[in-house]
């Protein structure tokens, strides 16, 4: 293991105020190809257009060109979100995998053999860890504890201490190494392919580990052993989120399902209490959304819907409440703090969705464009704001740039306006406002999605 000192990124940071220009609708991809190829790096996308009336559109206020914050596109004038590009880097180690937040750091996991450690919200690299076990597939981050797993199927916990400098040291492989002298070499309890997902369980000290082999395990970290393993689905795993209220476990797969799981009580075992199936397509998100008085279970899937469900407070049974439409390709990665929801997508774009107080009804505030590669994995975080609601998000996508964006709401009750029944009625469905959208896509990353899967 290797340590590297702290340095400074601002050399790599793009300006995000003048994207280029996107190519006509009527080209052709290769004619799009083409155009790209003498990009030397990978450039922002071009902002989304709303299809707003003229009438509305008028009631606008002019942007101002000193401004850097960028007003979403809503059904109404009210400026209901800003947000800006505050950091945009672009890395040659490769595409970068996972995200995970924790004491005010950022830690990324990529083709490389390096978690590297950010200081939010600039970016400002603090140092690195650099492991011999290959690519970093899924990371995750609670307290000091961080959590990687590697191209050998096994899980690394660090512990990482925040002062002058960025210090690690690892704790243990799970599992745990045996000796050279006991047969067989390979560990019952290990995983036997890619380790896509983890999840952590605070109460308990329970770790969940989900993978391509279609098995979740749990992994008790006082003792370091795997408690339980069971086949979860027929296919890979793709994520897995822990409800820290309950203990509930909630797993999504290529096979189109999200499954419930719940502890045996006193015992370590699981049981399935719920399959949700609302698509046919692979599910490749999850994200849990839990307030004081509800839980909201999000999913994304490659048919580019997302699918939530509502928890009922008596009966603890999660109900189909319906599907957020607007992206044009593949969900690939979700997140939610507080009331909103974080998408990013296969069509390079990330939507910003609020749920309204008291209902299921969602809105998309904004569509942040920037990435010209599949939003590949997110993470999102609470900025302290005094008057609105500050949000940090951190994106990574298969153009190889990692982005971070600051965004802030206004409160909800500045937004009301006279809407008449039929108005309000009409205004509650699923499908939000429509934007066009034309993906300016990266060269690379296209000539990987003519090759074959590009997520995985």
């Amino acid at each position: 293991m290797d340590f590297y000192g702290r340095n400074s990124l601002h050399g790599f940071m793009d300006e995000e105020s003048n994207p280029p220009q996107s190519p006509p609708h009527h080209l052709s991809i290769r004619t799009r190809l083409d155009m790209y190829d003498q990009d030397l790096q990978f450039g922002p996308g071009r902002p989304s257009s709303p299809r707003v009336n003229p009438a509305v559109h008028s009631m606008f206020p002019p942007g101002s060109p000193e401004s850097p914050w960028t007003l979403s596109p809503l059904q109404t004038p009210s400026p209901a979100l800003l947000y800006h590009c505050i950091a945009s880097l672009h890395r040659q180690e490769g595409n970068i995998y996972s995200i995970a937040l924790s004491k005010g750091l950022v830690f990324t996991g990529s083709d490389s053999n390096r978690i590297r450690a950010w200081r939010q919200p600039d970016c400002t690299e603090r140092g690195y860890i650099k492991a011999s076990s290959g690519e970093v597939r899924a990371t995750f981050a609670y307290g000091n504890m961080l959590f990687t797993s590697h191209r050998d199927c096994k899980v690394r916990i660090w512990n990482y201490t925040i002062s002058d400098h960025f210090r690690f040291k690892k704790i243990t492989t799970l599992p745990k190494k045996t000796s050279f002298l006991m047969f067989p070499k390979t560990s019952s309890q290990q995983h036997k392919d890619c380790i896509s997902c983890m999840a952590y369980y605070h109460t308990e000290g329970l770790l969940y580990t989900g993978s391509y082999d279609r098995t979740v395990k749990a992994w008790r970290l006082l003792d370091k052993k795997c408690v339980d393993s069971f086949v979860a689905h027929e296919s890979n795993v793709n994520a897995i989120v822990v409800n820290q209220d309950d203990g509930c476990v909630f797993t999504c797969s290529a096979d189109g399902s999200v499954k419930i799981w719940r502890r045996v009580y006193r015992e370590n075992s699981h049981t399935l209490t719920m399959t949700l199936k609302f698509q046919q397509s692979p599910v490749n998100a999850l994200a849990l959304s839990t307030t004081f008085n509800n839980c909201f279970l999000y999913s994304g899937s490659s048919d580019g819907t997302i699918n939530f469900w509502e928890k009922e407070t008596l009966s603890g049974r999660f109900n189909h409440s319906g599907f957020l439409q607007g992206h044009r390709f593949a969900v690939l990665c979700l997140a939610a703090v507080e009331k909103l929801v974080f998408s990013g997508s296969e069509d390079t774009t990330i939507r910003v969705w609020r749920r309204e107080e008291g209902s299921c009804f969602h809105e998309c505030l904004a569509v942040l464009d920037g990435h010209r590669g599949p939003v590949r994995c997110l993470a999102a975080c609470l900025e302290a704001e005094k008057i609105v609601m500050g949000f940090l998000v951190y994106s990574a996508s298969l153009d190889q740039t990692f982005k971070v964006w600051r965004i802030k709401v206004m409160p909800e009750e500045k937004l009301c306006f006279d809407i008449g029944p039929a108005d309000r009625s009409d205004s509650r469905t699923k499908t939000t406002m429509e934007y066009e959208i034309s993906p300016v896509l990266s060269p690379s990353w296209v000539e990987k999605k003519l090759h074959g899967n590009h997520f995985q």
